[in-house]
């Protein structure tokens, strides 16, 4: 799963996406002078002012540090944050001066939105609010330029995540996965010491502001109290359950008739954690070549026509004369990066085509100068996709280290997703340029995804002409499901474990205990080799690090199914929910847009009205779409022995010792 521009630890909750405001001399430490007399109303649009004016400062300082790794950039991030931090503070406790009384409701709104505006509360103490954000940045440094080494002085050889991750995703060596996937998970070991440290001040941060700690402060940006959002959750994933159940099952047959019944599944009857085809166990797409039901039935395989973009791209730069006097191999490398950064053009402008399709407006020029497309040679990045609004005023950006695969062109739609909402609501005041709640930030895109069937994959070029019948409709389901039907209980489990982390329940001498038995859980994934407290696997994942909330990415895949439902009633679709695609139809891109264009300036559950008719969140457009399937692997699966027992998920003894470059 991809994240908006969670940009270190200030993905905003309910809100924003990022912001800075310059300080400036304050009654309230960090805030401007309060003027005499000042109402509820003159102080939100005050806030909205300075916040706009002073906005792109720490989103300049945080692209920076995410596309130039190093020392001097994290420490201009470092300082960016605390300035923001220090403001948002001063704005806070300038708010408490109109608890109680009577204003508007956009107003109400906003001054509560503004409360809950940061993910990464920081203390009053300006020595700790420091703190805070050096150790923010140094974490989400060590991630961007972790690698795994081994051998020593010539024989030394380092793999960063993207090459790691291709060793998970195309090798079906076991010990080599099993490699690869320990050394990422050294990468998040200097972590631990200071990820306590940080749980301390958010927690400090949360308390100032009212909350009982970080996590209640998360759990109430959704318009509902903290224990009903928890509560909603756990209903939500208990609509969904016995669908992975039944995927989870027929995945273990497939694993053990690939790999032997010995090593392809983990006592209790768990997924080996590193034969997953991700890191994280997140998206099983990866393990196409065995999930496959149904082997060229209704083929799918969008990567081979990557690839022959890829190469007539890279036979077209070949053919440019080079640079004069450059030798053959430069000339090489120079075709090589200048086709890359063409093919990865290509995939955002094939995505570009099904927004603009709806009616929406082509992305800006600056975005085609500006964004990341690929990774640089020459320096450490964050390659994590994520979209960026830079300015509130049309700056947008994405920034991925895109490659030519059917993986890395859906994350594009949905970066893209992210980049439409923000072009949607700038026109609303600053403190609602945001999404109804994060889930719906995150399900724009994804939405899009969904409309991606075979039929539209064919129109475009991406797959040949699709012969309808049983075995290709379940292969198609299939391959959707193996993306959002395996996500679905790692987006519920990594928030549940920060959550106990916050109100103590989860020990820091209990970290990676309490990792492993939520992934056994939920997952029903477990290590193959022993994890203990000397390793801070949680870290491995961008989010922690990161301080990105995670809930958010559960309820996307919940909303984007009703979403996906609504704009195919929207279009006049008729038939099978799984056969829709709406690429091309207006009155359902109006109904899209008309919904981005409310940001956050009203309750979530009235935008959700609007675009579906309904309230409430419900996976039922979920299990809908996936009938076919889910009928499938019951009679698949029949005969089988299914579910895990999830005991003992973490081992106690330690895991071979890896060397990890973190700097």
């Amino acid at each position: 799963m991809k994240l908006r521009p969670a940009l270190l630890a200030i993905a905003i909750v309910a809100t924003l996406g990022l912001s800075a405001c310059k300080r400036e001399d304050a009654a309230t430490p960090g805030a401007s002078a309060v003027p005499a007399g000042e109402t509820a109303d003159q102080f939100i649009a005050r806030v909205n002012t300075e916040f706009r004016k002073s906005y792109s400062e720490l989103t300049s300082a945080q692209w920076l540090s995410s596309t130039y790794i190093n020392s001097d950039t994290e420490a201009l991030a470092a300082k960016a944050n605390e300035r923001w931090l220090t403001q948002l503070n001063g704005w806070i406790e300038q708010s408490r001066r109109f608890e109680g009384q009577q204003m508007s409701p956009g107003t109400a709104r906003a001054i509560k939105l503004l409360k809950l505006m940061t993910a990464m509360p920081a203390p009053k103490d300006p020595q700790k609010l420091e703190e805070l954000t050096k150790l923010a940045t140094r974490m989400e440094g060590m991630y961007g330029a972790g690698s795994y080494c081994t051998g020593e002085g010539d024989a030394k050889t380092c793999r960063d995540i993207g090459q790691l991750s291709e060793v998970l995703a195309t090798s079906r060596d076991y010990d080599a996965q099993l490699d690869a996937w320990q050394g990422w998970h050294t990468v998040s070991q200097p972590m631990r010491k200071d990820y306590v440290r940080f749980a301390e001040l958010v927690n400090e941060g949360a308390r100032d502001m009212g909350f009982a700690d970080a996590g209640e402060m998360w759990r109430s940006g959704y318009d509902m109290s903290p224990a009903e959002l928890a509560a909603e959750t756990d209903r939500l994933w208990d609509q969904v359950k016995p669908l992975y159940e039944q995927l989870h099952c027929y995945a273990r047959g497939k694993l053990e008739a690939t790999y032997g019944s010995d090593r392809g599944q983990v006592a209790g009857g768990m997924l080996p954690a590193h034969l997953m085809g991700n890191l994280w166990q997140q998206d099983w797409g990866n393990l196409w070549d065995m999930m496959q039901p149904y082997p060229g039935a209704g083929s799918l395989d969008v990567n081979a026509a990557l690839r022959a973009i890829a190469q007539a791209d890279l036979t077209s730069e070949r053919a440019r004369p080079g640079q004069p006097g450059a030798s053959a191999a430069q000339r090489e490398v120079e075709a090589e990066r200048a086709a890359s950064l063409a093919t990865a053009k290509r995939m955002t402008e094939r995505a570009q085509d099904f927004y603009v399709s709806l009616g929406m407006p082509k992305l800006p020029q600056g975005y085609w100068e500006k964004s990341q497309f690929i990774k640089p040679r020459d320096r450490d990045v964050v390659c994590h996709a994520s979209a960026w609004d830079m300015d509130m005023a049309g700056d947008v950006r994405t920034k991925m280290c895109i490659v030519p695969s059917e993986e890395e062109l859906t994350t594009i739609y949905h970066e893209l997703g992210h980049i439409y909402y923000d072009l949607a609501y700038n026109k609303q005041p600053p403190l609602f340029q945001g999404g109804a709640h994060d889930g719906f930030h995150e399900a724009i895109g994804d939405t899009i995804v969904l409309s991606m069937t075979p039929k539209y994959l064919a129109s475009v070029g991406l797959v040949g002409a699709q012969q309808q019948s049983d075995e290709a409709l379940i292969n198609a389901q299939m391959r959707m499901a193996l993306a959002k039907v395996a996500f679905l209980p790692f987006g519920l489990m990594i928030d549940r474990w920060r959550w106990g982390v916050f109100d103590g329940s989860i020990k820091p001498d209990g970290y990676n205990q309490a990792w492993w038995e939520l992934k056994a859980k939920y997952q029903g994934v477990a290590p193959a080799s022993a994890r203990d407290e000397t390793h801070f696997d949680p870290g491995a994942k961008y989010h922690v690090p990161g301080n990105t909330p995670y809930t958010r990415y559960f309820l996307s895949h919940v909303l984007q199914f009703q979403f996906y439902k609504s704009l195919c009633d929207a279009a006049g679709h008729t038939g099978p929910l799984y056969e829709c695609s709406f690429y091309g139809n207006q009155e359902a891109g109006k109904r899209y847009w008309a919904m981005l264009g409310k940001g956050a300036s009203q309750p979530w559950q009235q935008t959700m009205k609007e675009l579906t008719g309904g309230e409430k969140m419900d996976a039922s457009a979920v299990l809908e779409y996936f009938a076919p399937l889910q009928s499938w692997l019951k009679e698949r699966n029949a005969g089988s022995n299914c579910g895990w027992n999830a005991a003992g998920a973490a081992a106690a003894a330690p895991a071979p010792a890896a060397s990890a470059k973190a700097g």
